[in-house]
């Protein structure tokens, strides 16, 4: 396999041809922050879509910063992951899609498991100066699983699961521009597509997005309910 001769951060760095900037950082312990770059190592398989530019870097000599979950390393290639050009872009990204997001992270299923949120307390974000429309969608709650696309990101993580991993299919990206969300066809609700609730979408979704019907407050009144008598079933022993 070719080599590839490299810096990052004043590092040398050697690297496979083919290698992502984000992974050939990675590998020499550089963190880059992502939220719709997501791997599945034992897999192979990897959501890089490159849309929420949140990994940008600096290239020596390219005018533009560049997503470095999908720009290759090239022979020669000076990167700057954390200067003042590069943490000022991913501010101002990370404000304006913080700016499209509900303000309900108290009572948010994912608060404290949100990487959205984490990013946005890494990187020191306590005001939101953009104003202006918001974008809005019914929430759609299933027998398993609530869908608050208020809070989708695009990151299309759910999408790849679903399709490459599950191979379900039943999320896609539908719309264009400011109303696009991730939803079953033709944006039926989740309970008439073919979803079969495997949790899978759940899982990986950076934010409150997607998450699970939970029932644990019903359980914990029907178990001091003294009114109800609580049967355990257990397997037989052997």
């Amino acid at each position: 396999m070719e080599k590839i001769e490299l810096t990052i951060d004043g590092k040398k760095v050697e690297a496979e041809k083919g290698t992502t900037i984000l992974n050939a950082a990675q590998k020499v312990g550089i963190e880059i922050p992502t939220l719709c770059h997501f791997k599945l190592h034992d897999m192979n398989i990897e959501n890089k879509p490159g849309g929420c530019r949140i990994c940008v870097v600096e290239v020596e000599g390219r005018k533009n910063l560049a997503p470095s979950c999908i720009t290759e390393v090239t022979q020669g290639m000076v990167i700057n992951t954390r200067n003042i050009r590069v943490l000022n872009a991913r501010k101002t990204v990370l404000k304006l899609i913080v700016s499209d997001h509900p303000f309900d992270c108290l009572v948010c299923a994912k608060s404290g498991n949100c990487e959205l949120q984490h990013l946005a307390n890494q990187c020191g974000i306590r005001e939101i100066p953009y104003q202006g429309e918001k974008s809005t969608y019914r929430k759609d709650t299933s027998p398993s699983i609530i869908r608050d696309v208020d809070k989708c990101i695009m990151c299309r993580r759910c999408e790849m699961m679903c399709n490459e991993v599950q191979t379900v299919g039943a999320l896609s990206a539908v719309n264009r521009g400011f109303m696009s969300v991730v939803a079953p066809a033709f944006e039926m609700d989740l309970e008439k597509s073919p979803c079969t609730y495997c949790g899978q979408c759940v899982s990986v979704c950076p934010t409150g997005a997607l998450t699970e019907v939970d029932h644990t407050n019903e359980i914990l009144r029907a178990l001091s309910d003294k009114t109800k008598t609580v049967i355990i079933q257990t397997a037989p022993a052997v």
